[in-house]
């Protein structure tokens, strides 16, 4: 995605006024009981959630006067989290500092900052520090959310049908697989994509409607056992007030319509065309989404007051078909325009089945406030883009780091949110162009030739959580903020996955001062159980380090493709379950999962 556009947190702040922050949003209380504990190479903070919080701004202090400034982890997307803990690795060992949370009760906006606590990073010494992780094998349990199944990314779904090849590879086929794969391996349901209006889908034919391209791609992934989430845009040629306004290397227009009344005609033939087709009980099930990130001016030529015309234009061009179908939005970016869509939502009577945004770098926020704050607390939550960079040809997206954020993100998103979609599935993906090599920081999770990254190894090893969520408690240096566990059992095993990250993406490539020696107690587990541990680590799973070894700089042979397969796969060992506990080392980034089985 083009995210350069963002404005940094403090210009968002700094455009509104005192006035329009109050009268939009009563000052949120500080939180309360805020606590900051150093630990080897990090500060852990942890304080108590305020009502009407969507998140929290870190702030820092160097020594005890200094001014409180937001703790910035390199993610270049909203520095705001969704709750606590936070670990700060961006701090100097040895060095004293201050700490304030501030509610955020919307993305462009921060309360008062709490009382300040302060603490030391303390510097590594030769001891490698120890957490501890007991995991109640014998507890009832809850249903494990999974927020990675509804739904994925990809690049626009008209590249199904493109015969053109790239890195010797043709695109409709290779993205075609990737999306099977998503589906087959990983269980994902949906998927989401751009420019279902673009030129190359021809939807206006003079004076008639031509729906035969559209046809071809949802029967192509309909085939494929996926259901579309219709984002509705970008705008057709024939209806935009100016065409020349446009973004992506493939010239998506980014204009409001010259007439409201046909853009409303044509959303309705669109949806009218896919009840009778696909028949209204499947469509039913589909989601239809307005526009992609207006709130971007590289994405939208008009107003805000534009754009929340043409939201009530579609969704009562969406309802005039079956008042049952599913339209939402803003799908916007940095989590922005969720409150102004719902206000207007509820001053007009216009409906708002979901809310989509977006966020990068960080877990998604907690939106659920918002809707709380509206009335619109039964609306669904779709995170329809989220990923660990909003910028495109980022060495970040290949990276083992980015498969462990992805753990956090999810496992942070679990129980509040509907869908949590990363962005994309396949580096078959041409916002910017094609991609100039195999290796270029891509979006996917997948590459060109289909090999799996650590990103889509996570999603792998989420996979293979078991069905009911098992208490997990953690204590010692880092535990629960740098080290993180997540623990499942089925009829006949227990998983517990468990993973070293901080989100300072300064540290992508390690820290060798983060490095924990995790002790797992499992109380109640039979001795003779055995145990296996599959890790994800710079090495393993580790397709930038295969490549390095293999000296590919451009293209892989098909050969080579072959054997980047083997020497990127994680890797999987078999351990010993010494008093019902088991000890791995965690550097950061890493992850590890425990599956413990009775012996065959």
């Amino acid at each position: 995605m083009q995210k350069d556009a963002k404005t940094d947190w403090d210009e968002r702040i700094a455009r509104r006024s005192d006035e329009e922050r109050e009268f939009a949003f009563p000052e949120l209380e500080p939180p309360k009981e805020v606590t900051a504990a150093g630990g080897v190479g990090q500060v852990t903070l942890d304080w108590s959630p305020v009502e009407g919080a969507v998140g929290y701004l870190i702030l820092r202090s160097t020594g005890d006067h200094g001014p409180l400034e937001p703790v910035d982890h390199h993610s270049g997307d909203i520095l705001s989290v969704p709750g606590p803990p936070y670990v700060d690795t961006t701090c100097t060992p040895g060095t004293p500092y201050h700490y304030a949370i501030a509610s955020v009760p919307e993305v462009t906006r921060s309360g008062l900052p709490s009382h300040t606590v302060g603490a030391v990073p303390l510097v590594a010494g030769d001891a490698v520090p120890r957490v501890d992780v007991v995991v109640d094998t014998v507890a009832e349990g809850i249903e494990l959310q999974r927020p990675w199944v509804p739904m994925v990314g990809s690049e626009r779904l008209s590249q199904l049908l493109c015969t053109d090849t790239s890195g010797g590879h043709e695109i409709g086929a290779g993205l075609e697989e990737a999306l099977r794969r998503m589906h087959d391996e990983l269980g994902v349901r949906t998927v989401r994509a751009h420019a279902i209006f673009h030129d190359d889908t021809h939807v206006i034919d003079g004076s008639a409607y031509d729906f035969s391209v559209v046809d071809a791609i949802y029967d192509k992934l309909l085939g494929i056992g996926l259901r579309p989430v219709v984002e509705l845009g970008f705008m057709p040629r024939e209806l935009a007030s100016d065409p020349s306004k446009t973004v992506f290397a493939y010239g998506a227009i980014i204009s409001p319509p010259a007439s409201y009344e046909r853009w409303h005609d044509l959303i309705r033939a669109l949806v009218e065309h896919l009840v009778d087709r696909y028949g209204l009980e499947e469509v039913l099930t589909w989601d239809f989404e307005v526009w992609n990130e207006a709130n971007l001016e590289v994405f939208w030529s008009g107003t805000k007051a534009e754009w929340l015309h043409l939201y009530d234009v579609t969704a009562a061009a969406v309802k005039s078909v079956d008042p049952r179908l599913a339209v939402g939005g803003p799908s916007s970016a940095a989590a922005g325009w969720v409150d102004d869509l719902l206000a207007h939502a509820a001053a007009n009577g216009t409906p708002v089945d979901f809310v989509s945004t977006h966020t990068y770098g960080s877990p998604p926020l907690d939106v659920r406030a918002s809707l709380a704050r509206h009335g619109f607390e039964h609306a669904r939550l779709l995170w329809t883009e989220w990923g660990v960079t909003p910028r495109h040809f980022n060495p970040i997206n290949d990276s083992v780091f980015a498969g462990v954020f992805l753990l956090r993100g999810m496992r942070s998103a679990a129980g509040r949110v509907d869908a949590l979609a990363y962005w994309v599935a396949s580096d078959h993906f041409e916002e910017l162009g094609r991609p100039p090599r195999f290796l270029h920081g891509g979006f996917g999770l997948q590459t060109v030739g289909g090999l799996a990254k650590p990103r889509y190894h996570a999603l792998s090893l989420l996979s293979r959580l078991g069905p009911v969520e098992l208490p997990v408690t953690l204590s010692g240096d880092g535990g629960g903020s740098l080290i993180e566990a997540w623990a499942s059992r089925d009829r006949d095993r227990i998983a517990v996955l468990l993973w070293n990250l901080t989100l300072d993406q300064t540290k992508a490539d390690g820290a060798p001062e983060l490095t924990r020696t995790v002790h797992v107690q499992l109380p109640g587990v039979d001795p003779s159980w055995q145990v296996s541990a599959t890790t994800l680590g710079i090495g393993a799973g580790d397709l930038v380090a295969a490549t390095a070894e293999l000296g590919i700089t451009d293209w892989p042979t098909g050969a080579q493709l072959a054997e980047l397969a083997e020497r990127s796969r994680m890797i999987s060992t078999p351990l010993e379950l010494r008093d019902g506990a088991v000890e791995v080392t965690l550097p950061m980034p890493y992850a590890v999962l425990l599956e413990l089985t009775p012996p065959k």
